[in-house]
């Protein structure tokens, strides 16, 4: 639910890329079209007004509008799209070298802690309103506070002991300020950057006129935000904050935003439209962008050697790298391969099996690279498990497993040192099912090659593909007697990378024993207590020793850590900040001309396909 040249990417440039958060521009690439006019990388003269149209990634299409995150719903465009039309009280941008929550587009002031940092005072912007002309004020972020507090078991982003528990009391002071008191001292980098990113004002007085309690007016929301064929015309969805509006909404996914013209931020909108355009493989989207089709698209690593095309056709290619990581979700609750996975040995061998490095230069053509464990590369100062197939085969072997025809059974069931492990029986063959996402043929080669190497070593790997809702869906957090629990054991959906932090990668979220992402199921006492103390301590240990654990553990299967995207991009469409975490903000963004005659490609539509 991730920058460089020539992105082939060697270890040492890529710790360097990942720990500075540097985004360097590549030269053009991909095939030949429309041509769009050259005004070169910073020529010309913007002008307001026009259509951009950008491309959603491959068989993704956005299907939650309601800003409080049902599980299932948590893709980033998702959420990237909520940001436009309810404004978050803080996001992430990135300032030099560093990501940071002190952005301009945040609806709040940076917040003061005190107390020994058991307190937290925030106070809103001034001027803002609702798109009905009603001021945005602290009782509706308390009225956004109060949902997920009755509610928080609904909410995908609760984690036991976390938001909203660990606030003892939300106390308004004004109309724009309120004070949070919470239930002990906090690290204040992580709990602004991993708890307050999560607070957004919700209009009270529209969503909830009657005064509803919290638990009845969650249940009435709820039910509109599953109407996916009502979200451009349910009124709800009508009252913003942001600097967005829903002009279309299409069961396909295709979504149409105008300016909100009530917004009171410093970034008003220039474009007149923006609109974003599902896919179902990045091959149909190569397609309409060479066709000059998209103003804002991406081309598949595979077509990176036809740069000097794109280049001729007016396009500049920027990658857009996150702060990321990707893996492979093991499903420990399930009853067959449940028993499996738990064996530490087995993770360890099947992690052997997986030739990142190769994968990412030959199937991704540098545009990925090898994930190392929890944290995002350059977080981490080794790789306990490289690819080392002997020593895969080799651990097997110490732990029962004996080749039968090319294909590994147990032969030594039981619980001790030297054998199979609990839950295994004799003669039960070493075969594993993965649910992964359609769409990308990186993707599919990447998940054939893995299927390969676990072959060679006598493990049947057997590949299923669907959309990315569909695995979204399918792979979420279950108890062992939920029949959902029985449809997945491993799973798959990082085509543009399986998981992006907010500025303080910890782990609370996605690998803590009942975390709302922890999709496997995953529960260790020592990496929840390390998970812990990044909560608590901003030392630079704290972090370093998590990851160090997660990576020895091996909750997941990692594998090569793609860019998000590799953008291409109209010469003639600017302002746009390819933000690290996968925020966007198209009010940024504007179309230029030639300073010369005056002419642009696109003028008033952006190009074709509108």
């Amino acid at each position: 639910m991730g920058l460089r040249s020539t992105r082939i990417r060697g270890p040492v440039e890529r710790i360097l890329v990942a720990a500075l958060l540097g985004i360097v521009v590549l030269a053009g690439c991909g095939p030949r079209g429309n041509v769009v006019t050259d005004v070169g990388p910073t020529g010309g003269t913007r002008i307001e007004g026009g259509t951009a149209t950008m491309a959603l990634p491959p068989a993704s299409t956005p299907n939650w509008i309601f800003p409080i995150g049902a599980p299932g719903y948590l893709a980033s465009h998702n959420s990237a799209i909520q940001n436009l039309l309810f404004l978050p009280l803080f996001q992430p941008v990135q300032k030099g070298a560093a990501l940071t929550m002190d952005s301009p587009r945040g609806l709040a002031e940076q917040p003061h802690y005190s107390d020994g940092n058991d307190t937290v005072s925030i106070t809103l912007k001034k001027g803002y309103e609702w798109s009905d002309g009603t001021p945005v004020t602290t009782r509706d972020v308390k009225f956004w506070f109060d949902l997920i507090k009755h509610n928080k078991k609904e909410w995908a982003g609760y984690s036991p002991k976390l938001m909203p528990d660990d606030v003892k009391a939300f106390e308004i002071v004004d109309d724009r300020t309120f004070r949070l008191r919470l239930d002990r001292p906090y690290n204040p980098t992580w709990f602004t950057a991993n708890e307050l990113q999560d607070f957004v004002a919700l209009p009270a007085h529209a969503w909830n006129p009657d005064h509803q309690d919290p638990k009845h007016a969650f249940a009435r929301l709820m039910r509109h935000a599953k109407k996916l064929s009502t979200f451009d015309s349910d009124p709800l969805w009508k009252t913003v904050n942001g600097p967005w509006r829903i002009e279309k909404w299409s069961t396909s996914g295709q979504v149409s935003l105008v300016p909100n013209k009530k917004y009171r931020g410093p970034d008003k909108p220039h474009l007149d439209r923006v609109i974003l355009k599902p896919f179902t493989t990045a091959d149909a989207e190569f397609n309409v962008l060479r066709a000059g089709g998209v103003d804002y698209g991406y081309i598949p690593p595979s077509v990176m050697a036809q740069s000097a095309k794109f280049k001729e056709m007016g396009y500049r290619i920027d990658p857009w790298e996150g702060w990321a990581i990707t893996y492979i979700v093991l499903n420990f609750h399930h009853p067959t391969a449940g028993p499996l996975l738990h064996q530490a040995y087995l993770r360890q061998a099947l992690q052997h099996l997986i030739d990142q490095p190769t994968i990412s230069k030959v199937i991704w053509h540098g545009s990925a690279a090898p994930t190392l464990g929890p944290v995002p590369a350059g977080l981490l100062d080794g790789n306990p498990y490289p690819y080392d197939p002997k020593k895969a085969k080799a651990l097997l072997a110490a732990h029962g497993w004996a080749d039968h025809s090319g294909q590994l059974r147990c032969v030594r069931p039981g619980n001790s040192t030297r054998q199979c492990g609990a839950g295994i029986k004799n003669g039960q063959e070493l075969r594993l099912s993965l649910l992964s996402q359609s769409g990308s043929t990186e993707t599919s080669n990447t998940m054939q090659a893995i299927k390969s190497e676990f072959g060679k070593a006598g493990i049947t790997l057997d590949i299923r593909q669907q959309p990315l809702n569909t695995v979204l869906g399918t792979t979420v957090p279950c108890k062992k007697s939920e029949p959902i629990c029985s449809e997945w054991q491993l799973g798959f959906f990082g085509t543009q990378g399986s998981w992006y932090f907010p500025p303080d990668p910890s782990g609370e979220k996605i690998f803590a024993t009942n975390a709302p992402s922890n999709m496997g199921n995953w529960s260790e006492p020592r990496t929840d207590r390390l998970i812990r103390k990044t909560e608590y301590s901003d030392a630079p240990t704290a972090m370093r020793d998590y990851g160090r654990e997660v990576a020895r553990q091996l909750p997941v299967l990692w594998t090569p850590n793609p860019a998000y995207q590799v953008s291409a991009i109209r010469n003639d469409l600017r302002g746009i900040d390819q933000n690290p975490t996968l925020s966007l903000a198209p009010q940024y963004w504007y179309f230029v001309k030639k300073t010369k005659n005056g002419a642009r490609s696109g003028e008033g539509k952006g190009g074709a396909g509108k």
